[in-house]
């Protein structure tokens, strides 16, 4: 396990407003958190070489590419051995349906998230290919209606003092 970093608050206060808004400029960010410009950078900086920020990720919707149906699949390999386990990741990992993959612990060894196109589509991808391969013992799918993002992370002394937006929708 990575070792945590020593976070003030004006870093907490960067993790926040960055990830609410990644592409803000290092002049806003400053701003908005009360140090110079070239401080915020400096800060920002060491953020990224201490490995607290990984880098910046592009969202796309799938609905909007023609996945409007996404799915959770519970995915057991038998027998669950590393020579089975690595071949099986690096072949989800390359399935353009695939969005992401968690190995787990208890009853089922994977979960998948899936976007396809409609229901036909999930049922080729769950029997072609997860069931007709030898190592895969069951796969369980579960359609997702709604997804939210949560946030923002933060450490876990630090997690107490940030209030929660308003989510702003109702069931």
């Amino acid at each position: 396990m990575a070792d945590s970093v020593a976070l003030d608050p004006v870093d907490l206060h960067i993790l926040r407003l960055l990830q609410n808004d990644a592409r803000t400029t290092y002049r806003d960010l400053a701003a908005q958190v009360g140090v110079a410009p070239s401080t915020c950078l400096d800060r920002v900086t060491r953020l990224r070489r201490s490995g607290v920020i990984l880098g910046h990720q592009l969202r796309l919707d799938p609905a909007r590419l023609g996945r409007g149906l996404q799915a959770l699949l519970s995915v057991q390999v038998r027998p669950h051995r590393r020579d089975l386990v690595v071949p099986f990741v690096e072949r989800i990992r390359a399935l353009p349906e695939a969005l992401s993959l968690f190995h787990l612990t208890g009853p089922d060894d994977f979960l998948v998230h899936v976007a396809v196109a409609g229901p036909a589509e999930l049922q080729r991808l769950v029997l072609d290919a997860f069931t007709a391969r030898r190592e895969v013992a069951r796969v369980e799918t579960r359609l997702i209606f709604q997804q939210w993002e949560c946030g923002p992370l933060l450490p876990p002394d630090a997690a107490a003092d940030v209030p929660r937006d308003a989510v702003g929708e109702s069931w």
